[in-house]
Order: structure tokens, then sequence, then C-alpha cells
């Protein structure tokens, strides 16, 4: 018995560290580390997409002049700045909330990502707005990403008493996707809430003056500006098709 265990320990030793492994390669590109997992010759060659700091691709996506030409580093006032948003402030200019787009495009990264990686499982994914002159775009983004879309006005418990609403136990969605978290008397969008109650995941585009404390993957910056909102949606929609082509070349093979 002593000497299996002294066999095992041996070839538990004999792996090789990631980080050794990076040592020994000595050449590693940024791009090999953001698309490759950290993994050695000696590990099993399966294929887990959540290894991948970037499976998908999402970086390539967009970058940090696309957004700033899209004025999503424009605020609101500064009299209107919820307290949760102030980590995110580059600073101000004419008394208006100035985001700080580095820190944007990590939490846009993260929330892209995290939507394609839902879109790779088969999860049903939702666009909310509010906006009425944003609505045709939201409906038509969803619809093109082939998941769903509620841009008019939010019923009470449509989560949380689904039952009563649809006659039947229903599925509800595996992510949210918010493109504003005020409605127009700048009061918090019920489903924000709602969401947060029945433990659904959240992404949201949250201005300065917007709470970001109950949504799960805040991404601060502008959710007035028509531009801004076109931006979003093109980014979302391509990270929901990336995680399904993944999706069937996987089913495929």
């Amino acid at each position: 018995m002593a000497t299996l265990l002294r066999r095992g320990l041996q070839r538990l030793g004999s792996t090789s560290h990631p980080i050794r492994a990076l040592h020994e390669s000595q050449v590693v590109s940024q791009t090999e580390l953001v698309t490759k997992p950290l993994t050695t010759s000696n590990d099993l060659d399966i294929k887990d997409p959540l290894k991948f700091p970037d499976y998908f691709g999402v970086r390539k996506l967009f970058t940090l002049k696309q957004l700033f030409a899209a004025r999503v580093h424009m605020g609101h006032k500064v009299g209107t700045l919820h307290p949760g948003m102030k980590p995110f402030l580059f600073g101000t200019r004419l008394d208006h909330c100035i985001f700080d787009l580095n820190q944007t495009v990590e939490q846009l990264l993260a929330a892209l990502n995290f939507t394609a990686h839902i879109a790779y499982r088969g999860g049903v994914i939702i666009f909310i707005s509010h906006y009425p002159q944003h609505t045709l775009l939201v409906e038509k983004t969803a619809k093109e990403a082939g998941e769903y879309a509620h841009a008019r006005e939010w019923k009470l418990n449509i989560f949380t008493n689904s039952e009563n609403w649809y006659g039947a136990v229903t599925r509800l969605p595996d992510l949210c996707i918010f493109f504003s978290t005020l409605n127009s008397l700048n009061e918090e969008h019920v489903g924000i809430k709602d969401a947060a109650k029945m433990c659904i995941p959240s992404v949201a585009i949250t201005d300065s003056n917007s709470n970001p404390n109950l949504v799960t993957f805040p991404v601060p910056g502008n959710d007035d500006s028509p531009v801004a909102i076109q931006l979003y949606c093109n980014l979302f929609k391509e990270a929901i098709l990336l995680g399904k082509k993944e999706r069937l070349k996987t089913m495929g093979s």
C-alpha cells in the first residue's frame, strides 16, 4: 500500500505547473494568452470553453475608439450621480459625468463573454428596454439573434408569479440584457428587481444615475444616445451568434 501511495504521489508531482510551462516556452504572445487556456502538454485534451479567458473572441468585436465615437463616455449631470457609479468615472466636464472608457471596455468584455457562454449552452436570452424610440431596434436585434425581447410596459410579477400570468409552469430566461435600468420617471426598472429575486443573471447598461448593485454584469456607459444603443445591440447580437456558432460546431463534432 505504501509503495502504491508513493507511486501515486510521484505521478502527481511529475505534472508540470502552468507557470513553469510558460517560463519554458519563453515565447508566448499576448494573443495566445487571451485565446488559449493555461494548460500543459500533460493535461487531457478536453475542449472546455470555461478554461479560456476569451474563448469566443469577443475582444475583437469592438475598440475603445468605437465606444468614444458612439458617445458611450458621456453621462448625466453631476447632481444625478448615483454613489455606486463613482468608481467608473474618469471625471466631469461642463457639469456632466464622464466615464472612464478603460473600465467600460473591461466591463463590456466580461458581459459579452458571459452572454456568449449562455448562448453556447442553449440558454434563453431576453433583451429588455422601455424607451419607445428604441423599441423597434431592440426587437429587431433580438429577432436577428434568435432570442426574445420585451420592449413594452413591464407588468408586475412577470418573473416572480409566472404561473398565474401564463397559466402553466413557464421557463424563465437564463439571462436578461437591460439597455437601461431606469424608466422615464427615473425609477428603477421593475425587471431588475424581479431578475434579482429569481436569481436570473443580468447584464445592464448603467448610466451615471443608475444603481448597479442588483446587476450581475453592469456596463458603465451612456444609455440615452441612439448611436450608443445601436452599438450595444450589435455587440450583444454578435456575441450571441458567436456562442451559437461554437455550439453547432461542438454538437456537430
